[in-house]
């Protein structure tokens, strides 16, 4: 279903129905009484020298997603493959001996970075965990990773708190390098970042990506960003994926509505243009990942929804090359002679809105 991509290769990366639900418990017998559904059956996939950018309003899990993958969680359902291996399935063991060819940089990166470590420390600890290296060549490979990420050598010895935010993310992403992974994911990287450094952190993403053949998922609240460095974009909307396309054709024409009402928030710098444009603002508040609304998730927000979106959840199908959207409003089209297919189809062309 989601394999039809531009390149006919495997994906690194493969995702079927991730489910991540954090139970809750409630009384005085602490009764597990139900879940919040933060990520609930999403799937994608992510070639090789990739960047997926992954966008969506606070809460809607994204973080979760990047989180769940390199199993920092312990999933509550789906499968993950990275480079062939089913991460979800793997012992303790097994996941330790995985964990080289994936890692992560963090959003905070003075909460992610030890105080009481000097960046040399930091950036070699992954070294002392994996290999057997002795001193000198582990003192060259941190050297190395400096040069990369554009530190000084001279700061070897410095802690975290020298440093400014900048900086300091330069150093978690020196430390993700540090066992020459194939897939990283970056969870709002920049998001703590003054706005004049946010431009050269990703620049440096975007050359170690050229330079080492990196797979990057990119998460991240700021859409004119992910414009920028990521190469397909899935939209999420209260644990699920509402649309994946190619990041040119969402921008230009985004398809499901919710994306449609994200895009026409991003600011618009030609005066001339932004005047012309129409901002959609989407009545009520997200429903509770605990307790979703029946059918599709965005139905209580969706000016366009009608009967069926209340009562059957939209499959993530493929409407266009490339584009994979969840939405009733353009079904499957071996669905299309069916009665909810033309009752969808009846309902696009007149632009119902209740």
């Amino acid at each position: 279903m989601l394999d039809a991509t531009p390149k006919a290769q495997t994906p690194l990366v493969q995702v079927r129905g991730l489910k991540m639900y954090f139970p809750i418990y409630s009384g005085l017998l602490r009764r597990h009484t139900g879940d919040v559904k933060a990520v609930d059956g999403i799937s994608f996939d992510i070639m090789a020298g990739e960047t997926l950018g992954l966008v969506g309003e606070s809460g809607c899990g994204k973080s979760t997603v990047g989180r769940a993958l390199l199993r920092l969680y312990e999933i509550t359902g789906g499968k993950v493959v990275i480079n062939g291996i089913d991460v979800a399935s793997l012992g303790p063991e097994d996941l330790r001996r995985a964990r080289p060819q994936m890692q992560m940089v963090f959003q905070d990166p003075q909460a992610s970075l030890n105080p009481r470590m000097s960046l040399a420390d930091i950036i070699g600890e992954p070294l002392d965990e994996h290999t057997d290296w002795d001193k000198p060549k582990k003192l060259a490979r941190i050297y190395e990773l400096m040069d990369a990420v554009g530190l000084n050598r001279r700061f070897a010895n410095r802690f975290p708190h020298e440093f400014s935010g900048g900086q300091r993310q330069r150093i978690g992403i020196a430390r993700a390098l540090a066992l020459n992974p194939r897939f990283i994911v970056c969870d709002e990287p920049i998001a703590a970042l003054d706005v004049s450094i946010q431009a050269q952190v990703v620049n440096l993403l975007e050359d170690l990506q050229e330079k080492f053949g990196l797979t990057y998922l990119f998460i991240s609240h700021d859409l004119s960003m992910v414009r920028h460095i990521a190469d397909r974009v899935a939209v999420m909307y209260l644990g699920r994926i509402a649309e994946l396309s190619p990041r040119d054709a969402l921008y230009a024409r985004p398809l499901h509505p919710y994306a449609e009402a994200l895009l026409s928030a991003v600011p618009e710098p030609d005066p001339t243009l932004a005047q012309s444009r129409q901002r959609i603002i989407l009545q009520g508040d997200v429903p509770s990942p605990a307790n979703p609304p029946q059918g599709c998730n965005f139905c209580t927000r969706c000016p366009r929804a009608f009967e069926m979106c209340r009562q059957v959840e939209p499959e993530l199908l493929q409407v266009e090359p490339g584009r994979f959207v969840a939405c009733h409003l353009f079904p499957d089209t071996k669905a299309a002679g069916s009665t909810g297919g033309t009752e969808a189809k009846e309902h696009k062309q007149q632009g119902v809105s209740q």
